[in-house]
């Protein structure tokens, strides 16, 4: 479904974003450090296109991706260490927020709604990359991967973020690129939009995630937007 197929509007008081894939392409900057990880152990780099839908699934989709094995390999937490001190070493160097992002984050800023970021991304990832993005001073919120009890797609980290921002999940819209960001804002009680310009992952059809809408660029959410809020 596209943004003009709408199923519904919403009225939020704050617009919560996943970080990789939805808020930023941060897909270069990962696709680099598999590389230099690749390039270690004597392999061909591979194409930033191969890679880039499994951005999403972070580590663990990459290392697999790259070297063909998942955790319980005997290799798999070594080559999984080395890739996040490659990632840490240049975690803003490509990445970039995504087209008609800025525009719509001043713009829920002037209609009075909140946004903040909810992101499996660990806390030493999530931080100095939003710092560098120069969003950190204007979030009204940032849980990582590592702030809840519990990562997506269970509910606790939009449940977290609702509550960092006093209101309830429900006066939240959240927007995600994953079909584990629609699990988790529906066991939340969030309503939640699919970012079709994202990642999106390899062999899931978004429109069988059971959102509320797709979007199919940033700016398409304030189609979603019915009011807003009051200022109270």
């Amino acid at each position: 479904m596209s943004a003009s197929q709408k199923m519904a509007t919403f009225s939020p008081k704050a617009v919560l974003f996943d970080l990789d894939g939805t808020l930023a392409d941060t897909a270069p900057d990962l696709a680099h450090a598999l590389n230099r990880l690749r390039s270690e152990r004597q392999c061909q780099p591979l194409p930033l296109a191969f890679s880039r839908p499994y951005t999403s699934s972070g580590a663990r989709g990459l290392i697999a991706i790259g070297f063909g094995i998942t955790p319980g390999h005997p290799e798999f937490e070594p080559l999984k260490e080395r890739f996040l001190e490659f990632y840490a070493a240049g975690v803003c160097i490509d990445s970039r927020l995504y087209d008609g992002m800025p525009e719509l984050l001043v713009q829920l800023e002037a209609r009075g709604i909140a946004w903040g970021i909810v992101t499996n991304k660990a806390t030493r990832f999530t931080t100095p990359l939003v710092a560098r993005l120069r969003l950190d001073q204007r979030a009204a919120c940032v849980v990582s991967g590592d702030t809840a009890a519990r990562p997506k797609p269970h509910p606790d980290p939009l449940l977290l973020a609702a509550a960092q921002i006093n209101l309830q999940p429900a006066q939240c819209l959240y927007v995600g690129d994953d079909l584990r960001d629609v699990q988790s804002a529906r066991a939340a009680g969030m309503p939640v939009l699919v970012a079709g310009f994202g990642y999106l992952g390899v062999g899931s059809n978004p429109r069988h995630w059971g959102a509320d809408g797709i979007i199919d660029s940033p700016l398409d959410a304030l189609k979603y937007l019915a009011a807003s809020p009051s200022m109270g």
